[in-house]
Protein backbone atom coordinates (compact mmCIF):
# COMPACT_ATOMS: atom_id res chain seq x y z
CA UNK A 1 0.00 0.00 0.00
CA UNK A 2 1.45 3.65 -1.11
CA UNK A 3 1.40 6.13 2.13
CA UNK A 4 1.17 9.55 2.19
CA UNK A 5 4.87 9.37 3.28
CA UNK A 6 5.89 6.96 0.11
CA UNK A 7 4.05 8.70 -2.24
CA UNK A 8 5.58 12.35 -0.91
CA UNK A 9 8.94 11.00 -1.03
CA UNK A 10 9.01 9.83 -5.13
CA UNK A 11 7.57 13.35 -5.43
CA UNK A 12 10.06 15.23 -3.55
CA UNK A 13 12.87 13.18 -5.50
CA UNK A 14 11.38 13.54 -8.79
CA UNK A 15 11.28 17.45 -8.27
CA UNK A 16 15.24 17.33 -6.97
CA UNK A 17 15.94 15.55 -10.37
CA UNK A 18 13.59 17.80 -12.65
CA UNK A 19 15.68 21.02 -10.80
CA UNK A 20 18.97 19.78 -11.06
CA UNK A 21 18.80 18.18 -15.02
CA UNK A 22 17.23 21.47 -15.73
CA UNK A 23 19.62 23.83 -13.81
CA UNK A 24 22.68 21.94 -15.52
CA UNK A 25 20.75 22.63 -19.00
CA UNK A 26 19.94 26.71 -18.25
CA UNK A 27 23.06 27.91 -15.74
CA UNK A 28 25.48 27.79 -18.73
CA UNK A 29 22.49 29.52 -21.02
CA UNK A 30 22.16 31.74 -18.15
CA UNK A 31 25.96 32.56 -17.87
CA UNK A 32 26.02 33.22 -21.00
CA UNK A 33 23.42 35.59 -22.00
CA UNK A 34 24.86 37.90 -18.66
CA UNK A 35 28.00 38.01 -20.16
CA UNK A 36 26.78 38.76 -23.60
CA UNK A 37 24.20 41.26 -22.16
CA UNK A 38 27.37 43.30 -20.16
CA UNK A 39 29.38 42.83 -23.53
CA UNK A 40 26.33 44.55 -25.20
CA UNK A 41 25.98 47.11 -22.40
CA UNK A 42 29.48 48.34 -22.52
CA UNK A 43 29.79 48.33 -26.50
CA UNK A 44 26.45 49.98 -27.12
CA UNK A 45 25.05 47.42 -29.13
CA UNK A 46 21.77 47.00 -29.17
CA UNK A 47 20.98 44.17 -31.33
CA UNK A 48 18.66 41.43 -29.39
CA UNK A 49 19.51 38.86 -31.94
CA UNK A 50 23.29 38.58 -30.85
CA UNK A 51 22.44 37.14 -27.77
CA UNK A 52 20.72 34.57 -29.35
CA UNK A 53 23.38 32.29 -30.90
CA UNK A 54 25.91 32.31 -28.25
CA UNK A 55 23.21 31.03 -25.52
CA UNK A 56 22.04 28.26 -28.55
CA UNK A 57 25.59 27.30 -29.24
CA UNK A 58 25.79 26.91 -25.33
CA UNK A 59 22.83 24.81 -24.40
CA UNK A 60 23.67 22.62 -27.33
CA UNK A 61 26.79 22.04 -26.33
CA UNK A 62 25.67 21.35 -22.63
CA UNK A 63 23.17 19.03 -24.21
CA UNK A 64 25.63 16.77 -25.70
CA UNK A 65 27.87 16.75 -22.90
CA UNK A 66 26.00 16.47 -20.72
CA UNK A 67 22.86 14.09 -22.29
CA UNK A 68 24.06 11.10 -21.50
CA UNK A 69 24.42 11.77 -17.39
CA UNK A 70 20.96 13.39 -17.92
CA UNK A 71 19.62 10.10 -19.31
CA UNK A 72 20.77 8.16 -17.38
CA UNK A 73 19.66 9.97 -14.22
CA UNK A 74 16.18 9.74 -15.67
CA UNK A 75 16.38 5.98 -16.43
CA UNK A 76 17.43 5.43 -12.89
CA UNK A 77 14.96 6.94 -11.44
CA UNK A 78 12.20 5.61 -13.65
CA UNK A 79 13.64 1.69 -12.74
CA UNK A 80 13.85 2.94 -9.06
CA UNK A 81 9.56 3.60 -9.35
CA UNK A 82 9.41 0.63 -10.79
CA UNK A 83 11.39 -1.76 -8.44
CA UNK A 84 9.42 0.04 -5.70
CA UNK A 85 6.19 -0.11 -7.29
CA UNK A 86 6.43 -3.73 -7.65
CA UNK A 87 7.37 -4.01 -3.72
CA UNK A 88 4.82 -2.34 -2.56
CA UNK A 89 2.07 -4.36 -4.80
CA UNK A 90 4.09 -7.92 -4.19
Amino acid sequence: MVTMDIAGDIMATGIKLVLVISAVAIVPSLIVGLCVSIFQATTQINEQTLSFLPRLLVTLAVLIIGGKWMLTQLVDFTVNIFQQAAALVG
